[in-house]
């Protein structure tokens, strides 16, 4: 089994720089500081994407979006990606 990326486990927020254009395939993420432009090819990954802020951790934002055990490793990565373009940011966790 493949182990769960780490970024599962921790807080996250869209960079405040960043806005979101829902689009029928997904959305587009612009990030204003960097100039730098990201597709989410996916409907469910906006929605964790929006509701990242309010969960506790990402693993939290992914179940109230539905996303199934099992499909967690592929949004992990995606989540790891918009982290390292600065599309999301760590923050404080919510007790």
């Amino acid at each position: 089994m493949t182990p769960l990326p780490p970024e599962l486990d921790r807080a996250w927020a869209l960079h405040p720089q960043v806005s979101v254009r829902p689009e029928p395939f997904g959305a587009l993420l612009y990030h204003f500081g960097t100039r730098q432009l990201s597709f989410l090819k996916d409907v469910r990954l906006l929605t964790v994407v929006r509701t990242l802020e309010s969960a506790a951790t990402a693993r939290a934002a992914c179940a109230a979006a539905g996303v199934a055990e099992q499909d967690l490793p592929r949004y992990g990565r995606a989540l790891a990606a918009l982290a390292r373009s600065s599309m999301v940011v760590e923050r404080t966790p919510i007790p």
